[in-house]
Protein backbone atom coordinates (compact mmCIF):
# COMPACT_ATOMS: atom_id res chain seq x y z
CA UNK A 1 0.00 0.00 0.00
CA UNK A 2 2.99 2.24 0.28
CA UNK A 3 3.97 1.92 -3.35
CA UNK A 4 2.94 5.20 -4.90
CA UNK A 5 4.55 8.34 -6.07
CA UNK A 6 5.68 10.82 -3.47
CA UNK A 7 3.90 14.09 -3.10
CA UNK A 8 6.08 17.19 -3.58
CA UNK A 9 5.03 19.55 -0.84
CA UNK A 10 4.95 23.25 -1.47
CA UNK A 11 7.29 25.73 0.12
CA UNK A 12 4.48 26.97 2.32
CA UNK A 13 4.21 23.55 3.93
CA UNK A 14 7.79 22.62 4.67
CA UNK A 15 10.28 24.32 6.94
CA UNK A 16 13.32 22.26 7.62
CA UNK A 17 16.06 21.69 10.09
CA UNK A 18 18.05 18.66 9.11
CA UNK A 19 21.14 16.44 9.36
CA UNK A 20 21.71 15.98 5.64
CA UNK A 21 21.03 12.85 3.74
CA UNK A 22 18.98 12.06 0.68
CA UNK A 23 17.08 9.27 -1.07
CA UNK A 24 17.41 7.15 -4.23
CA UNK A 25 15.28 5.06 -6.62
CA UNK A 26 12.18 3.98 -4.77
CA UNK A 27 11.98 0.50 -3.32
CA UNK A 28 15.26 -0.69 -4.75
CA UNK A 29 16.66 -4.02 -3.66
CA UNK A 30 19.17 -3.97 -0.83
CA UNK A 31 21.28 -6.33 1.11
CA UNK A 32 21.43 -6.50 4.88
CA UNK A 33 24.99 -5.64 5.68
CA UNK A 34 26.78 -3.26 7.87
CA UNK A 35 30.17 -3.40 9.34
CA UNK A 36 32.51 -1.42 11.42
CA UNK A 37 34.69 1.52 10.93
CA UNK A 38 37.17 3.26 13.12
CA UNK A 39 36.19 6.72 14.10
CA UNK A 40 35.77 9.28 16.76
CA UNK A 41 33.48 9.59 19.73
CA UNK A 42 32.74 11.76 22.63
CA UNK A 43 34.95 11.73 25.68
CA UNK A 44 34.96 14.35 28.33
CA UNK A 45 32.67 17.29 28.95
CA UNK A 46 33.46 20.94 28.69
CA UNK A 47 31.58 24.12 29.37
CA UNK A 48 31.70 27.67 28.26
CA UNK A 49 30.28 30.11 25.76
CA UNK A 50 30.64 30.60 22.07
CA UNK A 51 32.99 33.02 20.48
CA UNK A 52 32.26 35.16 17.48
CA UNK A 53 34.30 34.47 14.41
CA UNK A 54 35.25 35.69 11.00
CA UNK A 55 32.63 35.76 8.26
CA UNK A 56 33.96 34.20 5.10
CA UNK A 57 32.58 33.69 1.62
CA UNK A 58 32.71 30.40 -0.19
CA UNK A 59 31.19 28.92 -3.32
CA UNK A 60 31.03 25.42 -1.80
CA UNK A 61 31.49 22.23 -3.75
CA UNK A 62 35.08 21.69 -4.78
CA UNK A 63 35.68 25.42 -5.24
CA UNK A 64 36.06 28.39 -2.92
CA UNK A 65 36.56 32.09 -3.45
CA UNK A 66 39.46 34.29 -2.43
CA UNK A 67 37.27 36.59 -0.32
CA UNK A 68 39.22 37.53 2.82
CA UNK A 69 37.67 36.95 6.25
CA UNK A 70 35.87 39.77 8.00
CA UNK A 71 34.22 39.97 11.36
CA UNK A 72 30.52 39.14 11.55
CA UNK A 73 28.22 42.07 12.11
CA UNK A 74 25.35 41.89 14.57
CA UNK A 75 24.34 38.88 16.58
CA UNK A 76 23.76 36.68 13.55
CA UNK A 77 20.37 35.57 14.83
CA UNK A 78 17.69 34.45 12.41
CA UNK A 79 14.51 34.27 14.39
CA UNK A 80 12.13 31.39 13.83
CA UNK A 81 14.27 28.54 12.61
CA UNK A 82 12.00 26.17 10.81
CA UNK A 83 11.75 23.00 12.61
CA UNK A 84 11.14 22.93 16.27
CA UNK A 85 8.37 25.45 16.53
CA UNK A 86 7.43 26.45 13.02
CA UNK A 87 3.96 25.89 11.65
CA UNK A 88 3.00 25.81 8.03
CA UNK A 89 -0.43 26.34 6.52
CA UNK A 90 -3.38 24.33 7.64
CA UNK A 91 -1.78 23.70 11.04
CA UNK A 92 0.77 21.41 9.44
CA UNK A 93 4.33 21.72 10.65
CA UNK A 94 6.70 19.95 8.32
CA UNK A 95 10.26 20.49 9.35
CA UNK A 96 13.28 18.34 9.86
CA UNK A 97 16.52 19.00 11.59
CA UNK A 98 20.00 18.13 10.53
CA UNK A 99 22.49 17.40 13.17
CA UNK A 100 19.68 18.73 15.12
CA UNK A 101 16.00 18.78 15.55
CA UNK A 102 13.59 17.74 12.93
CA UNK A 103 10.30 19.36 13.44
CA UNK A 104 7.45 17.62 11.97
CA UNK A 105 3.81 18.07 12.60
CA UNK A 106 1.99 15.90 10.14
CA UNK A 107 -1.56 16.55 9.05
CA UNK A 108 -3.24 13.17 8.85
CA UNK A 109 -5.53 14.55 6.17
CA UNK A 110 -2.70 15.36 3.78
CA UNK A 111 -2.45 13.28 0.65
CA UNK A 112 0.47 11.05 -0.14
CA UNK A 113 0.52 10.55 -3.87
CA UNK A 114 -3.12 11.58 -3.86
CA UNK A 115 -4.35 8.84 -1.54
CA UNK A 116 -4.70 8.63 2.21
CA UNK A 117 -3.38 5.89 4.47
CA UNK A 118 -5.00 4.60 7.60
CA UNK A 119 -2.84 2.81 10.13
CA UNK A 120 -4.03 1.25 13.34
CA UNK A 121 -1.92 2.17 16.37
CA UNK A 122 0.91 -0.26 17.10
CA UNK A 123 0.04 -2.59 19.96
CA UNK A 124 3.66 -2.76 21.10
CA UNK A 125 6.10 -0.15 22.37
CA UNK A 126 9.53 0.55 20.90
CA UNK A 127 12.17 -1.20 22.98
CA UNK A 128 15.16 1.07 23.49
CA UNK A 129 18.72 -0.12 23.03
CA UNK A 130 18.12 -2.68 20.29
CA UNK A 131 18.56 -2.57 16.52
CA UNK A 132 14.99 -2.24 15.31
CA UNK A 133 13.67 -4.17 12.33
CA UNK A 134 11.84 -2.69 9.36
CA UNK A 135 8.47 -3.88 8.12
CA UNK A 136 10.17 -6.82 6.37
CA UNK A 137 11.95 -7.93 9.55
CA UNK A 138 15.37 -6.72 8.34
CA UNK A 139 17.54 -4.69 10.77
CA UNK A 140 17.25 -0.96 10.09
CA UNK A 141 20.55 0.45 8.88
CA UNK A 142 20.08 4.19 9.46
CA UNK A 143 22.90 4.94 11.86
CA UNK A 144 23.97 8.51 12.62
CA UNK A 145 20.71 9.44 10.97
CA UNK A 146 18.14 12.20 10.70
CA UNK A 147 14.43 12.49 9.97
CA UNK A 148 12.57 14.68 7.45
CA UNK A 149 8.78 15.02 7.35
CA UNK A 150 7.19 15.11 3.90
CA UNK A 151 3.42 14.95 3.57
CA UNK A 152 2.13 12.39 6.00
CA UNK A 153 5.36 10.44 6.13
CA UNK A 154 8.49 10.70 8.21
CA UNK A 155 11.65 9.81 6.26
CA UNK A 156 14.61 8.44 8.21
CA UNK A 157 18.02 8.63 6.51
CA UNK A 158 21.17 7.03 7.87
CA UNK A 159 24.41 5.17 7.26
CA UNK A 160 24.78 1.62 6.03
CA UNK A 161 28.26 0.12 5.92
CA UNK A 162 29.63 -2.87 4.01
CA UNK A 163 31.53 -5.82 5.49
CA UNK A 164 34.81 -3.88 5.21
CA UNK A 165 33.39 -1.06 7.32
CA UNK A 166 33.33 1.46 4.49
CA UNK A 167 30.42 3.24 2.84
CA UNK A 168 27.73 1.08 1.28
CA UNK A 169 24.77 3.44 1.13
CA UNK A 170 22.64 6.11 2.69
CA UNK A 171 19.43 4.21 3.29
CA UNK A 172 15.99 5.80 3.46
CA UNK A 173 13.02 4.45 5.42
CA UNK A 174 9.57 5.93 5.84
CA UNK A 175 6.86 5.67 8.46
CA UNK A 176 3.44 7.06 9.26
CA UNK A 177 3.75 6.44 13.00
CA UNK A 178 7.51 6.55 13.80
CA UNK A 179 7.31 2.91 14.92
CA UNK A 180 6.80 0.86 11.75
CA UNK A 181 9.53 1.74 9.26
CA UNK A 182 9.40 0.65 5.63
CA UNK A 183 12.62 0.52 3.61
CA UNK A 184 12.31 2.79 0.56
CA UNK A 185 15.67 3.07 -1.15
CA UNK A 186 19.42 3.35 -0.87
CA UNK A 187 19.39 6.97 -1.98
CA UNK A 188 23.16 7.35 -2.28
CA UNK A 189 25.45 4.37 -2.90
CA UNK A 190 29.13 3.60 -3.15
CA UNK A 191 28.54 3.27 -6.90
CA UNK A 192 27.01 6.76 -7.18
CA UNK A 193 30.46 8.31 -7.67
CA UNK A 194 34.02 6.90 -7.82
CA UNK A 195 35.03 8.96 -4.76
CA UNK A 196 32.36 7.24 -2.66
CA UNK A 197 33.75 3.74 -3.20
CA UNK A 198 35.88 2.84 -0.18
CA UNK A 199 35.03 6.11 1.55
CA UNK A 200 33.38 6.75 4.91
CA UNK A 201 30.15 8.81 4.99
CA UNK A 202 28.73 10.01 8.30
CA UNK A 203 25.82 12.11 9.60
CA UNK A 204 23.70 12.26 6.43
CA UNK A 205 21.02 14.95 6.65
CA UNK A 206 18.41 16.13 4.17
CA UNK A 207 16.34 19.30 3.73
CA UNK A 208 13.99 20.58 1.06
CA UNK A 209 14.87 23.87 -0.57
CA UNK A 210 11.48 25.51 -1.07
CA UNK A 211 12.71 27.88 -3.77
CA UNK A 212 14.31 25.26 -6.03
CA UNK A 213 12.17 22.25 -5.13
CA UNK A 214 15.37 20.23 -4.64
CA UNK A 215 16.14 17.94 -1.72
CA UNK A 216 19.63 18.77 -0.49
CA UNK A 217 21.84 16.38 1.45
CA UNK A 218 24.90 17.34 3.49
CA UNK A 219 27.24 14.84 5.13
CA UNK A 220 30.77 14.18 6.42
CA UNK A 221 33.20 12.49 3.96
CA UNK A 222 36.41 10.64 4.85
CA UNK A 223 38.86 8.60 2.79
CA UNK A 224 38.02 5.23 4.40
CA UNK A 225 41.32 4.73 6.22
CA UNK A 226 41.35 7.55 8.77
CA UNK A 227 39.64 10.82 9.64
CA UNK A 228 42.35 13.16 8.37
CA UNK A 229 40.54 14.46 5.27
CA UNK A 230 37.58 15.84 7.24
CA UNK A 231 35.51 17.05 4.30
CA UNK A 232 31.90 18.11 3.84
CA UNK A 233 29.94 16.61 0.94
CA UNK A 234 26.62 17.29 -0.76
CA UNK A 235 24.09 15.55 -2.98
CA UNK A 236 20.84 16.65 -4.67
CA UNK A 237 17.57 15.02 -5.70
CA UNK A 238 14.22 16.01 -7.17
CA UNK A 239 12.47 13.42 -4.99
CA UNK A 240 12.74 12.90 -1.26
CA UNK A 241 13.49 9.20 -1.64
CA UNK A 242 14.86 9.25 -5.16
CA UNK A 243 18.44 8.76 -6.26
CA UNK A 244 20.65 11.63 -5.17
CA UNK A 245 23.22 13.10 -7.52
CA UNK A 246 26.51 13.36 -5.67
CA UNK A 247 28.06 16.84 -5.95
CA UNK A 248 31.48 16.10 -4.46
CA UNK A 249 33.34 16.75 -1.20
CA UNK A 250 35.32 19.78 -0.07
CA UNK A 251 36.87 21.59 2.85
CA UNK A 252 35.23 24.98 3.49
CA UNK A 253 37.33 27.94 2.26
CA UNK A 254 40.05 25.71 0.84
CA UNK A 255 40.94 28.39 -1.73
CA UNK A 256 40.89 31.33 0.67
CA UNK A 257 44.26 30.60 2.29
CA UNK A 258 42.83 28.90 5.37
CA UNK A 259 44.89 25.92 6.58
CA UNK A 260 43.55 23.51 9.19
CA UNK A 261 45.97 20.82 10.39
CA UNK A 262 48.25 21.03 7.37
CA UNK A 263 45.54 20.88 4.71
CA UNK A 264 43.78 23.75 2.91
CA UNK A 265 40.37 24.74 4.21
CA UNK A 266 38.61 24.12 7.50
CA UNK A 267 38.19 20.55 8.67
CA UNK A 268 34.55 19.46 8.57
CA UNK A 269 33.62 16.37 10.60
CA UNK A 270 30.51 15.80 12.72
CA UNK A 271 27.82 18.04 11.30
CA UNK A 272 24.31 19.42 11.61
CA UNK A 273 22.05 21.07 9.03
CA UNK A 274 19.53 23.72 10.02
CA UNK A 275 17.00 25.76 8.01
CA UNK A 276 15.52 28.87 9.56
CA UNK A 277 11.92 29.82 9.12
CA UNK A 278 13.00 32.62 6.79
CA UNK A 279 14.46 29.77 4.67
CA UNK A 280 18.08 30.68 5.41
CA UNK A 281 20.13 27.51 5.64
CA UNK A 282 23.00 26.82 8.06
CA UNK A 283 25.61 24.10 8.32
CA UNK A 284 27.42 23.39 11.59
CA UNK A 285 30.51 21.15 11.61
CA UNK A 286 33.46 20.24 13.81
CA UNK A 287 36.80 21.75 12.74
CA UNK A 288 40.31 22.23 14.15
CA UNK A 289 40.57 18.49 14.89
CA UNK A 290 37.19 18.61 16.66
CA UNK A 291 38.23 21.48 18.96
CA UNK A 292 35.79 23.99 17.40
CA UNK A 293 32.30 24.05 15.89
CA UNK A 294 32.11 26.24 12.78
CA UNK A 295 28.69 27.69 11.95
CA UNK A 296 28.24 28.53 8.25
CA UNK A 297 25.48 30.27 6.33
CA UNK A 298 24.53 28.46 3.12
CA UNK A 299 23.73 29.82 -0.32
CA UNK A 300 20.07 30.39 -1.18
CA UNK A 301 19.88 26.94 -2.82
CA UNK A 302 21.63 25.27 0.18
CA UNK A 303 24.22 23.68 -2.10
CA UNK A 304 27.23 25.83 -1.09
CA UNK A 305 28.75 27.58 1.89
CA UNK A 306 28.64 31.36 1.64
CA UNK A 307 30.24 32.52 4.87
CA UNK A 308 31.26 31.47 8.34
CA UNK A 309 29.21 33.41 10.87
CA UNK A 310 30.57 32.04 14.15
CA UNK A 311 32.86 29.61 15.91
CA UNK A 312 30.86 27.99 18.68
CA UNK A 313 32.51 26.67 21.84
CA UNK A 314 36.01 27.14 20.49
CA UNK A 315 38.59 24.81 21.98
CA UNK A 316 36.02 22.74 23.86
CA UNK A 317 36.07 19.61 21.66
CA UNK A 318 32.33 19.21 21.12
CA UNK A 319 31.23 16.49 18.68
CA UNK A 320 27.93 15.06 17.39
CA UNK A 321 26.24 18.49 17.30
CA UNK A 322 22.46 18.71 17.08
CA UNK A 323 20.93 22.15 16.53
CA UNK A 324 17.22 22.86 17.00
CA UNK A 325 14.80 25.51 18.20
CA UNK A 326 11.97 25.52 20.71
CA UNK A 327 9.73 28.56 20.79
CA UNK A 328 12.18 31.46 20.43
CA UNK A 329 15.19 29.69 21.95
CA UNK A 330 17.92 27.90 20.02
CA UNK A 331 19.38 24.74 21.58
CA UNK A 332 22.60 22.91 20.79
CA UNK A 333 23.20 19.34 21.95
CA UNK A 334 26.69 17.90 21.66
CA UNK A 335 28.93 15.14 22.96
CA UNK A 336 32.52 15.49 24.05
CA UNK A 337 35.94 14.26 23.04
CA UNK A 338 37.06 11.66 20.53
CA UNK A 339 36.69 7.97 19.74
CA UNK A 340 33.34 6.18 19.99
CA UNK A 341 33.03 5.70 23.75
CA UNK A 342 29.75 7.13 25.09
CA UNK A 343 29.96 10.08 27.46
CA UNK A 344 28.01 12.94 28.95
CA UNK A 345 25.93 14.90 26.44
CA UNK A 346 25.66 18.60 27.19
CA UNK A 347 23.48 21.40 25.90
CA UNK A 348 23.50 25.18 25.55
CA UNK A 349 20.79 27.72 24.73
CA UNK A 350 20.75 31.09 23.01
CA UNK A 351 18.46 33.78 21.58
CA UNK A 352 20.82 34.03 18.60
CA UNK A 353 22.64 31.54 16.42
CA UNK A 354 25.92 33.43 16.17
CA UNK A 355 26.38 34.72 19.71
CA UNK A 356 25.00 34.77 23.24
CA UNK A 357 25.18 31.06 23.92
CA UNK A 358 24.93 29.95 27.53
CA UNK A 359 27.48 27.72 29.17
CA UNK A 360 27.10 23.96 28.74
CA UNK A 361 24.84 21.95 31.07
CA UNK A 362 24.55 18.19 31.40
CA UNK A 363 21.57 16.25 30.08
CA UNK A 364 20.90 12.56 30.68
CA UNK A 365 23.36 10.43 32.61
CA UNK A 366 27.16 10.23 32.39
CA UNK A 367 27.02 8.04 29.25
CA UNK A 368 23.81 9.49 27.75
CA UNK A 369 22.42 5.98 28.21
CA UNK A 370 25.42 4.60 26.30
CA UNK A 371 24.49 6.64 23.22
CA UNK A 372 25.68 9.52 21.09
CA UNK A 373 23.24 12.19 19.83
CA UNK A 374 22.22 12.05 16.18
CA UNK A 375 19.07 14.14 15.90
CA UNK A 376 16.15 15.77 17.71
CA UNK A 377 12.70 15.33 16.19
CA UNK A 378 9.72 17.53 16.95
CA UNK A 379 6.48 15.56 16.76
CA UNK A 380 3.66 18.08 16.53
CA UNK A 381 -0.06 17.74 15.92
CA UNK A 382 -3.30 19.25 17.19
CA UNK A 383 -1.60 21.68 19.53
CA UNK A 384 0.62 19.00 21.10
CA UNK A 385 4.38 19.09 20.71
CA UNK A 386 6.90 16.47 21.80
CA UNK A 387 10.67 16.59 21.32
CA UNK A 388 12.36 13.26 20.72
CA UNK A 389 16.08 12.66 21.26
CA UNK A 390 17.48 10.23 18.67
CA UNK A 391 20.82 8.59 19.46
CA UNK A 392 22.97 5.64 18.47
CA UNK A 393 24.67 3.13 20.74
CA UNK A 394 27.76 2.75 18.56
CA UNK A 395 29.02 -0.84 18.61
CA UNK A 396 32.48 0.45 17.67
CA UNK A 397 32.80 1.51 21.30
CA UNK A 398 33.02 -2.18 22.35
CA UNK A 399 34.69 -3.73 19.32
CA UNK A 400 31.65 -4.27 17.12
CA UNK A 401 30.75 -2.82 13.74
CA UNK A 402 28.60 0.13 12.71
CA UNK A 403 26.00 -2.37 11.49
CA UNK A 404 25.70 -3.80 15.02
CA UNK A 405 24.90 -0.42 16.55
CA UNK A 406 21.52 0.06 18.20
CA UNK A 407 19.08 2.92 18.72
CA UNK A 408 18.07 4.98 21.75
CA UNK A 409 15.15 7.42 21.50
CA UNK A 410 13.98 9.40 24.53
CA UNK A 411 11.49 12.23 25.06
CA UNK A 412 13.09 15.52 26.08
CA UNK A 413 11.49 17.57 28.87
CA UNK A 414 11.84 21.32 29.26
CA UNK A 415 11.51 22.19 32.95
CA UNK A 416 12.42 25.80 32.16
CA UNK A 417 12.40 27.98 29.06
CA UNK A 418 16.13 27.45 28.57
CA UNK A 419 16.46 24.15 30.41
CA UNK A 420 16.33 20.56 29.19
CA UNK A 421 16.21 17.19 30.92
CA UNK A 422 16.08 13.56 29.84
CA UNK A 423 15.77 10.35 31.82
CA UNK A 424 16.23 6.70 30.89
CA UNK A 425 13.15 4.77 29.76
CA UNK A 426 13.36 1.35 28.16
CA UNK A 427 10.06 1.64 26.28
CA UNK A 428 8.61 4.34 24.07
CA UNK A 429 5.10 4.85 22.76
CA UNK A 430 4.51 7.38 19.99
CA UNK A 431 1.17 8.67 18.74
CA UNK A 432 2.24 10.71 15.72
CA UNK A 433 -1.39 11.56 14.96
CA UNK A 434 -1.75 13.48 18.23
CA UNK A 435 1.85 14.63 18.70
CA UNK A 436 2.16 12.54 21.86
CA UNK A 437 5.33 10.73 22.95
CA UNK A 438 5.37 8.79 26.22
CA UNK A 439 8.06 6.64 27.78
CA UNK A 440 8.36 4.33 30.76
CA UNK A 441 10.63 1.93 32.60
CA UNK A 442 9.06 -1.49 32.27
CA UNK A 443 9.50 -5.03 33.47
CA UNK A 444 8.24 -7.66 31.04
CA UNK A 445 6.57 -10.96 30.58
CA UNK A 446 8.09 -13.11 27.84
CA UNK A 447 5.16 -14.59 25.88
CA UNK A 448 6.01 -17.35 23.44
CA UNK A 449 4.52 -16.66 20.01
CA UNK A 450 3.71 -20.32 19.29
CA UNK A 451 2.21 -21.41 22.60
CA UNK A 452 0.97 -18.10 23.97
CA UNK A 453 2.41 -19.14 27.34
CA UNK A 454 4.70 -17.08 29.55
CA UNK A 455 8.30 -17.83 30.58
CA UNK A 456 8.45 -18.45 34.32
CA UNK A 457 10.57 -19.83 37.13
CA UNK A 458 9.24 -23.30 37.86
CA UNK A 459 7.30 -23.47 41.11
CA UNK A 460 8.12 -19.81 41.90
CA UNK A 461 11.41 -21.09 43.29
CA UNK A 462 14.01 -18.66 44.63
CA UNK A 463 16.92 -21.09 44.67
CA UNK A 464 19.84 -21.45 42.27
CA UNK A 465 19.28 -24.07 39.59
CA UNK A 466 15.51 -23.71 39.49
CA UNK A 467 14.16 -24.64 36.06
CA UNK A 468 12.69 -22.25 33.52
CA UNK A 469 9.42 -23.36 31.93
CA UNK A 470 6.36 -21.99 30.13
CA UNK A 471 2.92 -21.74 31.71
CA UNK A 472 -0.26 -19.75 31.13
CA UNK A 473 0.15 -16.01 31.65
CA UNK A 474 -0.73 -15.07 35.21
CA UNK A 475 1.15 -11.84 36.03
CA UNK A 476 2.75 -13.66 38.98
CA UNK A 477 6.20 -12.29 39.90
CA UNK A 478 7.93 -15.51 38.82
CA UNK A 479 6.81 -14.56 35.28
CA UNK A 480 8.15 -11.01 35.39
CA UNK A 481 11.65 -10.13 34.13
CA UNK A 482 13.89 -7.09 33.81
CA UNK A 483 16.29 -6.39 30.95
CA UNK A 484 19.56 -4.95 32.30
CA UNK A 485 22.02 -3.60 29.72
CA UNK A 486 25.69 -4.50 30.19
CA UNK A 487 27.12 -1.55 28.23
CA UNK A 488 28.45 -3.72 25.40
CA UNK A 489 25.50 -4.88 23.33
CA UNK A 490 23.97 -7.52 25.62
CA UNK A 491 21.34 -7.76 28.36
CA UNK A 492 21.00 -9.73 31.57
CA UNK A 493 17.49 -11.11 32.01
CA UNK A 494 16.67 -10.80 35.71
CA UNK A 495 13.69 -12.35 37.46
CA UNK A 496 12.04 -9.67 39.60
CA UNK A 497 10.97 -12.12 42.31
CA UNK A 498 14.28 -13.84 42.96
CA UNK A 499 16.70 -11.18 41.57
CA UNK A 500 18.53 -14.06 39.88
CA UNK A 501 19.38 -14.34 36.19
CA UNK A 502 18.33 -16.40 33.20
CA UNK A 503 21.32 -18.73 32.80
CA UNK A 504 22.37 -21.55 30.43
CA UNK A 505 23.12 -24.44 32.73
CA UNK A 506 26.78 -25.32 33.25
CA UNK A 507 27.80 -22.91 30.47
CA UNK A 508 26.94 -25.61 27.95
CA UNK A 509 27.28 -24.81 24.25
CA UNK A 510 25.12 -27.51 22.66
CA UNK A 511 21.54 -27.65 21.50
CA UNK A 512 19.07 -28.66 24.19
CA UNK A 513 20.99 -27.20 27.15
CA UNK A 514 18.38 -26.31 29.76
CA UNK A 515 17.85 -22.83 31.13
CA UNK A 516 17.90 -22.18 34.82
CA UNK A 517 17.86 -19.51 37.49
CA UNK A 518 21.31 -18.56 38.83
CA UNK A 519 23.17 -15.86 40.71
CA UNK A 520 24.93 -13.23 38.64
CA UNK A 521 28.52 -14.40 38.11
CA UNK A 522 29.31 -12.12 35.17
CA UNK A 523 29.29 -15.06 32.77
CA UNK A 524 28.66 -14.87 29.05
CA UNK A 525 26.12 -17.67 29.46
CA UNK A 526 24.01 -15.08 31.30
CA UNK A 527 24.16 -12.45 28.54
CA UNK A 528 21.54 -12.22 25.80
CA UNK A 529 21.36 -10.22 22.58
CA UNK A 530 17.85 -8.94 21.87
CA UNK A 531 17.07 -9.48 18.17
CA UNK A 532 14.10 -7.49 16.88
CA UNK A 533 11.99 -9.33 14.29
CA UNK A 534 9.52 -6.48 13.83
CA UNK A 535 5.85 -6.16 14.80
CA UNK A 536 6.68 -6.56 18.49
CA UNK A 537 8.39 -9.96 18.22
CA UNK A 538 11.93 -10.79 19.37
CA UNK A 539 14.53 -13.52 19.62
CA UNK A 540 17.13 -13.85 22.38
CA UNK A 541 20.62 -15.03 21.43
CA UNK A 542 23.01 -16.24 24.09
CA UNK A 543 26.45 -14.61 23.93
CA UNK A 544 28.44 -17.69 24.96
CA UNK A 545 26.81 -20.33 22.77
CA UNK A 546 25.32 -18.22 19.99
CA UNK A 547 22.12 -20.21 20.38
CA UNK A 548 18.58 -18.98 20.97
CA UNK A 549 15.99 -19.08 23.75
CA UNK A 550 13.51 -21.79 22.72
CA UNK A 551 10.73 -24.02 24.00
CA UNK A 552 11.92 -27.62 24.15
CA UNK A 553 10.50 -29.73 21.33
CA UNK A 554 8.49 -26.72 20.10
CA UNK A 555 5.94 -27.81 22.69
CA UNK A 556 2.77 -25.88 23.43
CA UNK A 557 2.15 -27.80 26.67
CA UNK A 558 2.04 -26.16 30.09
CA UNK A 559 5.20 -26.81 32.04
CA UNK A 560 7.38 -27.40 28.96
CA UNK A 561 11.02 -26.65 29.67
CA UNK A 562 12.94 -23.84 28.02
CA UNK A 563 16.29 -24.51 26.41
CA UNK A 564 18.81 -23.07 23.99
CA UNK A 565 18.84 -24.20 20.39
CA UNK A 566 20.44 -23.19 17.10
CA UNK A 567 18.64 -20.53 15.10
CA UNK A 568 15.42 -21.75 13.49
CA UNK A 569 12.43 -20.14 11.82
CA UNK A 570 9.88 -21.67 14.16
CA UNK A 571 7.70 -19.57 16.44
CA UNK A 572 8.93 -21.57 19.45
CA UNK A 573 11.97 -19.22 19.33
CA UNK A 574 9.90 -16.05 19.01
CA UNK A 575 8.75 -13.98 21.95
CA UNK A 576 6.58 -10.98 22.63
CA UNK A 577 7.62 -8.66 25.42
CA UNK A 578 4.49 -7.62 27.28
CA UNK A 579 4.95 -4.81 29.83
CA UNK A 580 4.12 -6.18 33.27
CA UNK A 581 1.21 -4.51 35.09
Amino acid sequence: MFFRRLFRISSSLLFALVNCSAPSNFFSERTEDGSGETGRSMAGAASGGASGSAIESNTGGQKTTQTPPEMAAGDGAHEGIAGASTQGQGGTDLSAATGGAAQAGMDAGMADGGEGETLSPASWPLLNGVEWADTQGVPIQAHGGSVLAVGRYYYWFGERRNAQGTFAAISAYRSLDLIRWEFVNDVLRDTSDPTLHGAIIRQPQVVLNAATGKYVMWMHWENGSDSSQARAATALSDEVAGDYAYQGSFRPFAESGVVDHSLPGYMSRDCSLFVDEDQTGYFLSASNDDADLNLYQLSSDYSKIERRIAVLFAGQHRTAPVLFKRNSIYFLLSAGGANWSPNQTRYAASDSLASGWSGMSDIGDATTFYSRPSFVLLVQRGGNSSYLYMGDRWALAFGGSVGDSTYVWQPIAFPAERGMSMSWNNTLRIDASSGSVSAAMQSFQFINVKSGAAMEVSGSSLVRGAGIVQNPQSNAPNQVWDLNYNGAGYFRVTNVQSKKLLDVSDELLGDGAKLQLWDDHNGDNQLWQVVDLGAGKFKFKNKLSGKFLSVSGASTANGAALEQRQNASGEEQQWRLVPAP
